[in-house]
């Protein structure tokens, strides 16, 4: 099978004031360290910001993919047969969806840091999950990916 027309891969990367954040970690274990010496706060400087990176790196190492017929959303695999219509969440919406407005049963593929998102409903009778919350920053992309493989697997 081809891969669909309109491919998507998207990686939800941690913003920019993470990293500085990680640095930030990284100076107070330095000082922290500091009364045991010089070579502690080296230790605690370089250790604590490459722990603090990593874990900044691990949280934006998410991607959402469609890949032929089937749309890979962090661990979950769906078909897109499976899929029903995406609807668009601006800022506001997407934060409703994310609260108050949000069914216990949905899949939520969420980052606090991407205000727009993607809502998908699920048609499979058999699955209970009733649509598919997605954060991403090209939340009308990645409704074209869905529909260009949906129509290739018809």
């Amino acid at each position: 099978m081809q891969p669909s027309a309109a491919p998507y891969d998207e990686r939800l990367t941690a913003p920019r004031s993470w990293w500085l954040i990680s640095f930030l970690v990284g100076v107070a274990f330095a000082l922290i360290l500091l009364p045991f010496g010089t070579l502690p706060l080296l230790g605690g400087l370089v250790g604590g910001t490459a722990v603090a990176a990593i874990l900044a790196s691990s949280y934006g190492s998410l991607r959402i993919r469609v890949v032929g017929d089937s749309l890979i959303a962090g661990e979950a695999k769906i078909p897109v047969a499976a899929l029903g219509e995406a609807e668009i969440l601006d800022p506001e919406e997407a934060r409703a969806w994310r609260t108050h407005k949000a069914d216990t049963r949905a899949f939520l593929l969420l980052r606090s840091y991407i205000p727009r998102a993607l809502k998908v409903e699920v048609t499979d009778p058999d699955d209970p999950t009733p649509y598919l919350y997605l954060s991403t920053r090209k939340p009308e992309r990645l409704a074209e990916a869905l529909k260009a493989a949906r129509t290739a697997a018809a």
